[in-house]
């Protein structure tokens, strides 16, 4: 079923299957359309963006000529967003493809360049008066762009003068440095070679190969695969320290610059998003890893274990179960299974993922690791997987497939300058579609060895979206705390703080060996600045609004996934009846948690007394 793309089978990406890859005929026909559209950008560049420079000189505190400046500004931002987009994703295809890396490089210069060129724009906007600003905002002229104009007020305290954003701009060349070393080292340059399984056969392992193993029945093949990833990125740890260690100097510098109160704030004040949010995340789990501590003891028991480690968290609680999908079996699952939401969803939905190719499929060599959903404006949503057919991989799916459908739907009702929804909304509809598929499979599910394997796949969805999450977005912040107060950011200082905390969240019952003191080395979400939290949030809501759906309430959230950036976030999840600032949703996600667990132990023990 799955065989041709199996681990014996790694294609390269030139052999791999149309059928099988992302369309990216919608953004640009072929590569040569792509160096047509560059090469025209190019020329602008080389005038030093020519109409802006022109608005430049001209510029007047009038409302007519702001609107003439917004427009030209955001006419070339959406080309250099399709741009960028068609590049990035043919590099991702397979990352040692030079063309493409060069290409990619060239794109970036491109969009760096017009960053820089813009950099006036908002401190001479905001060096107006008062009466102007407001001016701007009551004026029917500018109507359309009321919330973009409404956010750069917002951002005043924070924007500098335009010679210092200029000097801000050439900055964020460097600030790409570390994430774009790591990447380099994670996708293309480490290599992990083979591991043996408790049979001394052989097996390649890769990044994708990785999970399938970590579900592996055999105890020896995923000892050896945890230990054998997680040393050869314990082999870097120096160079991968400095690399962590560089991503959050580069926090610290846009903190100092601008005057935020610290990295935190950096990171939500653009989305208005209070500190009490994150922190109320972090404190509110803290004082719940009970429920953590109570499945992580289930797990050792059910596995009949003296000691629990770290690589027998993901392997199923029941044996036997060979649950394999294909793509197409998989994409009819999730399609299926959202019907709460409706048959025109639908219908969208499976156009997508079955007819106008959404989806890159399979692994090759060279691809990305992982997975995500991408595009832009201007392209349908992308889809990248990894897929190997497990129930993991379906959920994937699933996952990605609600980020496609939040964007179409942005896209479809947004303009461009407001559908683009910020990474605090983005984990929600991916989160609602897993909840949904779960649920899904569990209703037509008979066989009870599978239904108590989907309990379990449900319990470990919420533990490595919320809990795990909300463990690395505690390491984040702690080690921000670290860089803010200059203290050195060693490995032993690392992997000390990493231990313990996986030690406070799994509780006594877990072994933390020192591969799993490392973990931290191989998370690329740590160069992505304050991403994870919003993974547990998203969870947390998600688990709320699915509840609602199935009680056929789904306007209010059907709305939230149009609104795109039309408002702040906060303010279009209180409209969806949703409230992040109490404690009260991250308390019931926790509460749903425990739930499963009593449940999935209760009937765990009933069919053993049976058997």
């Amino acid at each position: 079923m799955i065989g041709f793309y199996g681990e014996k089978n790694m294609k390269s990406r030139a052999e791999v299957a149309k059928k099988d890859t992302w369309n990216l005929e919608p953004l640009y026909i072929n590569v040569d359309a792509w160096k047509k559209d560059f090469t025209e950008l190019s020329l602008l560049a080389e005038k030093d963006w020519q109409e802006i420079a022109t608005l430049k000189k001209e510029f007047t505190p009038d409302v007519a000529y702001i609107k003439r400046l917004i427009e030209a500004h955001f006419a070339i931002s959406r080309k250099i967003d399709k741009l960028f987009t068609y590049v990035r994703l043919w590099l991702d295809q397979d990352i040692t493809n030079t063309e493409a890396k060069n290409a990619y490089m060239l794109a970036l210069a491109v969009a760096q360049g017009y960053q820089e060129a813009v950099s006036w724009i908002e401190p001479k906007i905001l060096a107006t008066s008062e009466s102007f600003l407001k001016k701007c905002l009551d004026s029917d002229l500018l109507k359309e762009y009321r919330v973009f104009i409404h956010r750069l007020i917002d951002q005043k305290a924070y924007v500098l003068s335009e010679e210092s954003e200029k000097l801000m701009s050439y900055a964020s060349r460097l600030d790409r440095a570390p994430n774009e070393a790591f990447k380099a080292l994670n996708n293309a340059d480490l290599v992990f070679g083979s591991v043996e399984d408790s049979e001394g056969k052989k097996h390649p392992l890769t990044h994708g190969l990785y999970q399938v193993y970590m579900k592996s029945f055999d105890r020896t093949l995923r000892e050896n695969t945890y230990r054998t990833l997680h040393n050869t990125f314990r082999g870097f740890e120096n160079t991968i320290g400095e690399l962590l260690s560089g991503e959050l100097q580069t926090h610290l510098f846009q903190k100092k610059a601008r005057s935020y109160p610290s990295c935190l704030e950096a990171s939500l004040i653009g989305n208005q998003i209070p500190k009490s949010v994150y922190m109320n995340l972090l404190s509110t789990v803290e004082k719940n890893t009970s429920a953590l501590h109570a499945y992580t003891s289930l797990r050792k028991e059910a596995l009949d274990l003296d000691e629990l480690h770290y690589w027998d968290m993901g392997v199923p609680l029941i044996q036997d179960v060979e649950w394999k999908f294909t793509f197409e079996e998989a994409c009819e699952i999730v399609i299926a299974s959202v019907a709460p939401l409706g048959k025109e969803y639908q219908e969208i939905l499976r156009k997508g993922l079955l007819e106008d190719r959404w989806v890159d499929v399979y692994e090759n060599k060279g691809k990305r690791s992982g997975a995500y959903s991408g595009g832009s404006y201007d392209s349908m949503p992308y889809i990248l997987l990894n897929f190997h057919g497990t129930l993991q991989d379906l959920m994937t799916l699933s996952h990605e497939a609600g980020h496609s459908m939040h964007t179409y739907l942005s896209n479809k009702n947004q303009k461009w300058h407001e559908a683009r929804y910020p990474i605090f909304l983005a984990e929600i509809a991916s989160t609602v579609h897993e909840q949904l598929t779960d649920d899904y499979l569990l209703q037509i599910t008979e066989d009870v060895d599978k239904r108590l394997y989907l309990l379990q796949s449900q319990i470990d969805g919420i533990r490595n979206t919320f809990f795990r999450q909300t463990l690395f977005a505690t390491f984040e912040y702690k080690i921000h705390e670290l860089v803010e107060e200059e203290e050195a950011l060693t490995p032993l200082v690392l992997k000390t703080l990493y231990g313990e905390l996986n030690q406070k969240y799994y509780g006594p019952s877990l072994i933390i060996d020192e591969e799993l003191k490392s973990e931290y080395l191989r998370i690329p979400h740590f160069y992505y600045n304050f991403y994870v939290y919003q993974y547990a949030t998203g969870i947390a809501t998600a688990i709320f609004c699915a509840k609602k759906l199935h009680q056929g309430d789904k306007e209010a959230y059907l709305q939230l996934l149009k609104s795109g950036a039309s408002d702040y976030p906060m303010a279009l999840l209180k409209r969806a009846g949703i409230d992040l600032e109490s404690t009260a949703i991250i308390e019931n996600c926790i509460e749903t948690f425990s739930e499963l667990v009593k449940k999935f132990e209760k009937e765990l023990s009933k069919i053993r007394t049976s058997r």
